[in-house]
């Protein structure tokens, strides 16, 4: 076969009927030699630079149903997009077929029973953005651009979670096209063992073409971020003053190169150090309190923190996390965080090899603690925090020294966390970790596998075998 450097328009798609394909889909067909292939084939993270042979530009779930049923039919690997930020590149793959839900965008909020219908590729700026009009919220993803359904299947961390559980556990419905090219919608009712494992069992059992999620009266949020000198001490404070905190306060644990931003003194930029991403999303009243809470952390040296529309704290970091760069990433859970892994942490903050790169430490407990174990895929209910670790740069020469560095990272941190960690976090080579990250639900995610994609079609993800 053709290499990448001397590939020729239809090399990849010899032998395919694109007509039949493209007869049944009201969307764009995109294969290599046309325009928009370039772009159609890009994702999020661009350390993953691989060559579908076909793109479908998804407008409804007919489409995804052919797609579905293409890639089938011809043995071609399939790779399902939605807001393509997979940091394992898990949207897109070389010689297969991809499809993607991008256009599929709309948001429907019924106020009365405080819940959404979204479809499959919506964003979380545009899902925040629909049900923010009313006043409503649920727990969604820090960065804007990030996908509903990826966040979403894989547990969903984010800003409310301390308040209203993960954002699987705010799921109340999802249409799902199988492998075997049908539609089916599941919820606690319909197909309640499918329904049970989309809810932290990632994308193994089909295209989530829409979900329905519960929602929740938050308007207005006292939100930002509040910067510290690099230093143990702040990150032990936190630790134990978010474990007594109210619910409404998420406040994730940040270390970072001091950015180059009006709220920081100049002789901190490029510096390391370490803050929080705070959203409080409790009464205005008691926002002297919060911030008097932040305040006793640690020597504030900068400090971006107001009321604001909810949706305004999911962007803060909009900006600094463009499409393009290169990521590479690590996460692990813990009950507890111990001072030996603050240590490690503290010690690769120092390090940190780029501007864009980061720790952060989400906290998990309040509300993600009242859901049992066993009653969604995501098993870890035990976990308190949850570290996401790794490095995010621009020049493609750096991938080698940056991926080395992540690794030690983890090697490091393992003896301080539990086995595993949260799928979300994962990268490509992480499939070893795959039976441990669902512990005690693996063998009914395993049944569940079988029931819906026994051929093991949905493969590209933190695949659980059938």
């Amino acid at each position: 076969m053709d290499t990448i450097d001397t590939l020729t328009p239809g090399a990849l798609t010899a032998g395919l009927p694109l007509d039949v394909l493209r007869d049944s889909v009201r969307g764009d067909v995109v294969v290599p030699g046309d325009p928009a292939y370039e772009e159609a084939r890009r994702v999020y993270n661009a350390l993953h630079d691989r060559h579908p042979a076909v793109v479908v530009r998804a407008v409804d779930a007919g489409d995804v149903i052919a797609g579905v049923r293409f890639a089938r039919d011809h043995a071609l690997p399939l790779a399902v997009r939605g807001g393509s930020h997979a940091v394992a590149g898990h949207g897109t793959v070389d010689d297969g077929l991809v499809v993607d839900l991008s256009r599929m965008r709309s948001v429907r909020v019924d106020p009365a029973a405080r819940t959404a219908r979204a479809d499959g590729g919506c964003t979380w700026g545009d899902f925040d953005h629909a049900t923010h009009a009313f006043g409503l919220a649920t727990t969604g993803g820090v960065v804007s651009s990030t996908g509903i359904g990826g966040l979403t299947l894989g547990g969903g961390m984010g800003n409310l979670a301390r308040r209203y559980g993960l954002s699987c556990d705010n799921l109340v419905e999802a249409d799902v096209v199988t492998a075997e090219g049908t539609l089916v919608t599941c919820d606690a009712e319909r197909h309640p063992d499918l329904f049970w494992a989309l809810r932290g069992g990632g994308g193994n059992f089909g295209v989530v073409t829409s979900l329905v999620y519960r929602l929740h009266p938050v308007a207005d949020v006292l939100g930002g971020i509040v910067l510290y000198p690099l230093d143990g001490d702040v990150a032990r404070r936190w630790r134990d003053m978010i474990t007594d905190a109210p619910e409404e306060l998420n406040a994730i644990f940040v270390i970072v190169l001091g950015p180059d931003l009006p709220f920081l003194p100049e002789r901190w930029h490029g510096r390391p150090v370490c803050g929080l991403l705070t959203c409080y999303s409790g009464p205005a009243t008691e926002d002297e309190k919060i911030l008097g809470l932040l305040d006793e952390l640690g020597p504030v040296i900068g400090s971006l923190m107001e009321r604001m529309p909810y949706p305004v704290v999911n962007t803060l970091f909009d900006d600094e996390l463009p499409p393009g760069l290169y990521h590479y990433w690590k996460g692990n859970f813990s009950r507890d965080l111990s001072d030996g892994a603050i240590d490690v942490h503290m010690r690769y903050g120092r390090t940190l090899p780029s501007m864009e790169s980061d720790t952060a430490i989400f906290p998990i407990d309040g509300a993600c603690h009242r859901v049992g174990p066993e009653d969604t895929a995501f098993a870890y209910r035990d976990a308190s925090f949850s570290a996401a670790f790794g490095t995010t740069h621009t020049d493609p020469a750096d991938n080698e020294a940056n991926i080395a560095w992540t690794r030690e990272y983890d090697r490091d941190l393992r003896p301080h966390t539990e086995e595993a960690g949260y799928i979300n976090f994962m990268d490509t080579d992480d499939q070893d970790r795959v039976r441990a990250n669902y512990r005690q639900n693996y063998d009914r995610l395993r049944a569940v596998k079988r029931r819906y994609d026994p051929g093991n079609l949905f493969r590209l993800n933190h695949n659980i075998e059938p």
